[in-house]
């Protein structure tokens, strides 16, 4: 389940004022299906988005979550995923880890925080950082209050009774911290919040739909653009966020290409390709993947990026990972796959 099905979980909850928990997880050990910082959100019936196992602990953690719901009072939950499931919490998956989580209940009252602002960071352009009391040996700080500062050292959310002492801790690496805040023994959660990867299509054929639906599936926030009206509303794009019919020589003034992490040029028509190479030559965008062969790269690079010696490092071409295959199913999964591999070297 990726942040934008979160999103759309949230927001439809959101709309009716109905209340949900936050779960999210704080600690791991051995082999788990997710690591610290994944989030699920699950509602008054127990339906639940998001995933943090393969689908052992979900159910139960659905139940758990009935507790924070009524009482309002943040609950500390381990799920030991060990062989024999000797109790009511160790299921008997044989993965032998330990998955730690913090349940939350988020309502109107609340506005819904701090997943509103999580959410905001994750749809917007810039990161965050995140500091979330998981237990407290006092009153203040107590279970759940968090802070979110953005990477520009504003101030995003901070709860009423946050001690001005926890600050301090928000240049801590990553992960569970214990630490001391007075009189009190205080466990707390280090995050960054990342906003979606965002790509840009350029080029609406066929073989796009693959490329967008499999980009979407991991989350990643997809924009196509094509010169063709047939294109670009005769394909089957509802995974993108963005759908853009304009001139390839237009491309600048309808979208920021420098709020990409990486695009696709794959519109089969050398004289569009090169207008979009033109525009993307000029931006930030890191990575700029180019189907088709080498010599038409090169040939492309010679007409429009003469001297530009960083631009045609950042273009790869042919785009994609020799996985095998053939079609554009396979295609699109060797441009995701090496599209995947970049982010994650990031």
């Amino acid at each position: 389940m990726t942040n934008r099905r979160l999103h759309e979980f949230y927001e439809s909850h959101r709309r009716r004022a109905a209340p949900l928990v936050l779960a999210t997880v704080y600690a791991t050990e051995g082999s788990t299906y997710s690591k610290s910082g994944a989030r699920m959100l699950i509602d008054e019936d127990g339906i639940y988005a998001g995933m943090l196992s393969g689908g052992c602990v979900e159910g139960d953690l659905a139940i758990r979550a009935r507790v924070a719901l009524d009482s309002g009072v943040p609950q500390d939950v381990s799920f030991e995923l060990d062989a024999e499931g000797d109790d009511l919490w160790g299921l008997g998956v044989g993965c032998d880890g330990v998955m730690r989580i913090l349940l939350q209940r988020i309502d109107a009252d609340s506005g819904y925080q701090p997943y509103a602002t999580i959410a905001a960071i994750e749809q917007g352009r810039a990161a965050a950082r995140q500091l979330t009391v998981v237990s407290s040996t006092e009153a203040t700080p107590a279970s759940g209050d968090t802070v979110i500062i953005s990477e520009n050292g504003d101030l995003l959310l901070e709860a009423a009774a946050f001690s001005s002492e926890l600050y301090e801790f928000m240049s801590m690496a990553n992960g569970m911290k214990d630490v001391s805040v007075g009189d009190a023994e205080v466990r707390i959660l280090i995050e960054d919040v990342h906003p979606d990867r965002r790509l840009l299509v350029l080029g609406a054929g066929r073989d796009a739909e693959p490329v967008v639906r499999f980009a979407a599936e991991l989350g990643w926030r997809v924009t196509i653009a094509d010169h063709r009206p047939a294109y670009i509303h005769g394909n089957e794009f509802g995974d993108a966020v963005e759908k853009l019919c304009c001139p390839a020589d237009e491309l600048h003034s309808r979208v920021d290409a420098d709020s990409f992490d990486a695009a696709i040029v794959m519109s089969h028509h050398l004289a569009s390709d090169r207008r979009y190479l033109q525009q993307l030559a000029g931006s930030s965008v890191a990575y700029v993947g180019l189907l088709g062969p080498a010599a038409r790269r090169n040939r492309l690079l010679d007409e429009i990026a003469a001297g530009n010696d960083d631009f045609a490092q950042r273009v790869r071409g042919p785009v994609g990972l020799d996985l095998g295959g053939r079609g554009p199913g396979a295609i699109a999964l060797s441009i995701v796959a090496e599209l995947q591999q970049v982010f994650a070297s990031r």
